[in-house]
């Protein structure tokens, strides 16, 4: 099912992301959610494919944290 607002990601989601990632994830999440006909396993993969695009996690800290900018 769409998430309408952050509260109602996932408990990991909510706890590990920043604010940005999250906000990320979920639109994925929805956008994935419509085009595969409400395949909750294949959103999920979407969004967090979405999330890494910008986001990774330091495997010193395992924290996520942003991607550093391209200039191209």
């Amino acid at each position: 099912m769409p998430y309408a607002n952050l509260k109602e990601l996932p408990e990991g989601v909510q706890e590990h992301l920043p604010k940005h990632a999250q906000e990320i994830y979920q639109a994925a999440f929805n956008s994935a959610w419509d085009e595969y006909g409400h395949d909750e396993e294949r959103a999920h993969r979407v969004a967090w494919g979405a999330v890494k695009n910008s986001y990774e996690k330091d495997e010193k800290t395992g924290r996520w944290k942003a991607l550093p900018k391209s200039d191209s």
